[in-house]
């Protein structure tokens, strides 16, 4: 019995080893590899770089011509006889800008301006003063030069504080009459000239302020970028007719050079001294209330405009109604300094093309445009 009990053991002491050798421990199961998606970066809207300005930007065109010395300094508006008989002109094809406004009897006088007071050309034939050619010529803070004035209105000229250089008192010896106009036979008031070539030298030697006033310092029109040519949106125009009763001016459009060039009562408008016809990358027509006010036939024009003023953009082959305006109560000042502005139909300031431009100032229904 005794043996049978120990040989019992002995099976179950074997059999027990034998499983706890058998039985092996499972490792552990490690974690899935979690499969990670990548992240895109966040990607940071970039600003449009700002459209870098150069410093010799002519404020009146928009181009980079400006003389070193002329940046930052005023223009200079000259009166110019603009008459059939005084044709050709010279010196206006420098021009930046030029207004054609009807003067007595209905016969028209450009102001030009020039941008760059160190480089301003000899010019002819200077005619006088009106009244609402400087009041436009304020809005540039322009220098002013004529030859005599409309004397009814010397007190309102005064009250402009107009730097004002006149060719009947002759200032610096900067007019003069052309020898060889008058060998031609022309008239003596289609005769007279203004030395522009001295008139940097003349204007820093007598100490005259040639900084532009500080709210003169933008350019005189919201122009468009600088490799920009927009085309007006209310239409094609490829000619524009303006009457102004004794003389009419068109425009036609040169696609080659996108400018209109102008024509003087049927006769392409010459410069004298290039033999180029002028022409000009923006044309406006503002139409205004020009009435009559003395037996003289001196006319009152509304040089301010309004929100209700019409008038035409004409540009790059293209055209839109516009509205006009020069209207100081904004800024605190006076009418004649403040801005001229155009706006589209829907009150927006407009933006025009870099370049030269025309402005005639007119009577209401006189314009054409094809």
């Amino acid at each position: 019995m005794k043996k049978k009990v120990v040989i019992l053991l002995a099976v179950l002491l074997v059999t027990g080893m034998a499983a706890g050798c058998s039985k092996k421990e499972e490792p552990a199961e490690e974690p899935a590899e979690e499969t990670r998606v990548p992240e895109e970066p966040v990607k940071e809207e970039q600003e449009e770089p700002a459209e870098e300005i150069p410093e010799n930007q002519n404020l009146l065109t928009g181009l980079a011509d400006l003389s070193e010395e002329a940046i930052g300094k005023r223009p200079v508006a000259v009166m110019v006889n603009n008459i059939p008989a005084a044709m050709p002109q010279y010196g206006v094809e420098e021009a930046d800008v030029i207004f054609e406004i009807p003067v007595e009897g209905d016969q028209t006088r450009f102001m030009a301006i020039y941008g760059d007071y160190t480089a301003m050309p000899k010019i002819c034939a200077i005619r006088s003063c009106r009244e609402y050619f400087p009041a436009f010529s304020q809005g540039f803070d322009a220098f002013y030069v004529n030859w005599g004035i409309d004397e009814t209105v010397t007190d309102y000229l005064n009250s402009l504080n107009l730097d004002q250089y006149d060719g009947m008192t002759n200032p610096n010896g900067l007019f003069g009459r052309d020898q060889n106009r008058l060998d031609q036979g022309y008239s003596l008031e289609h005769t007279a000239y203004f030395d522009g070539t001295k008139f940097a030298s003349v204007v820093d030697s007598n100490g005259s302020r040639t900084d532009l006033a500080d709210d003169k310092k933008g350019t005189a029109f919201q122009f468009n970028g600088l490799n920009e040519q927009v085309k007006p949106e209310g239409g094609d125009c490829t000619r524009v007719d303006i009457d102004f009763g004794a003389q009419t001016a068109a425009l036609i459009y040169d696609p080659d050079s996108k400018t209109y060039k102008k024509e003087n009562t049927g006769d392409p408008q010459i410069d004298g001294n290039t033999g180029n016809q002028l022409s000009f990358a923006n044309v406006f027509v503002l139409e205004t209330s020009i009435t009559v006010r003395d037996e003289v036939g001196h006319k009152i024009v509304d040089f301010r405009g309004s929100d209700e003023a019409e008038g035409y953009y004409v540009s790059n082959g293209g055209m839109q109604k516009i509205h006009w305006k020069k209207d100081g109560s904004a800024a605190g000042t006076t009418d004649e300094l403040a801005y001229l502005k155009f706006y589209d139909e829907e009150g927006n300031e407009i933006s025009i093309n870099r370049g030269k431009t025309y402005i005639a100032v007119n009577y209401p229904n006189q314009t054409k445009l094809q």
